[in-house]
């Protein structure tokens, strides 16, 4: 049996949709996977040194390693509604976001991309981990706090308020959905093994869909959030049609986010061909 190196985050949604092929309740076509599972800031960091053969990253990150990796149809969390939320523990008015103290959850997150594009003149960012960003607001270190997974449904009890929701900029500016993360696989690896792999994964979703309450021992042993309820807005929130497959509005979604990146600066020209079909 074929062992293949597979990294992606113990958010909810991560968990949710590897589950059944991790565990081999769907059929695996001989391949086993030795998980690694991290925070998305170092998945992103492990797959710019090339050490996973299968890994979640930012759409961020992966601009930066498009020349060893492209992007499998299956597994991307994209969609609407569900985007990084800028938030405070005071009121910040949207044209003041230049002159605060930002913590965000890693320069390589897609959310610090979509900040970037909304607010290029925001310089003041300082990177944590995702977890930590409400508890750095509320404390003072930080005027406000960039967002993502499971917190959108916490920072309002906690007394903390939104500034501007990215994903609800990003629709209205670019009439596209939020591309957040996708599935990146070696691009030196055999055509035919990567798209085994994407099958596979296809059908670990496609399983998740029809079974939901299959994993929920698996992403209640590692969801930071622990109420069942939380956790299954979250996947409802993250895991959709374009989990399963991009689809051509996906990929329109993230070659518009490349495109409006570059035109900033932020990153380079995308010239590659990206996608695995």
């Amino acid at each position: 049996m074929k062992t293949i190196t597979l990294g992606y985050s113990t958010c909810p949604n991560d968990t949710f949709i590897f589950d059944a092929m991790v565990h081999h309740k769907v059929d695996t076509e001989g391949l086993d996977f030795k998980v690694l599972l991290a925070d998305v800031e170092e998945l992103n960091q492990k797959a710019a040194r090339q050490l996973l053969d299968v890994t979640k990253v930012s759409y961020h990150a992966y601009a930066k390693i498009a020349d060893n990796y492209c992007l499998l149809d299956a597994g991307s969390a994209l969609g609407k509604n569900n985007g990084p939320l800028l938030i405070s523990k005071h009121k910040i008015y949207p044209d003041e976001v230049n002159n605060v103290t930002i913590a965000i959850p890693g320069i390589n997150t897609t959310a610090n991309l979509l900040l970037s594009i909304a607010y290029p003149d925001a310089k003041h960012k300082k990177a944590y981990l995702f977890s930590d960003i409400e508890e750095l607001v509320l404390s003072g270190e930080a005027d406000a706090g960039l967002i993502i997974h499971e917190n959108r449904f916490t920072y309002e009890k906690k007394g903390l308020q939104k500034i501007i929701d990215l994903g609800e900029y990003w629709e209205r500016e670019m009439k596209l959905p939020i591309p957040l993360g996708g599935i990146a696989i070696k691009r030196d690896m055999d055509i035919e093994l990567q798209l085994k792999i994407n099958r596979i994964l296809q059908k670990s979703v496609e399983y998740a869909f029809e079974n939901p309450k299959s994993a929920y021992p698996y992403i209640k042993k590692h969801a930071q959030e622990m109420d069942e309820e939380v956790m299954y807005k979250h996947i409802e929130l993250y895991v959709n049609n374009y989990t399963l497959d991009l689809g051509d509005d996906g990929k329109e979604a993230i070659k518009g986010l490349y495109e409006k990146a570059s035109s900033l600066g932020i990153i380079p020209q995308m010239k590659q061909q990206i996608f695995l079909t």
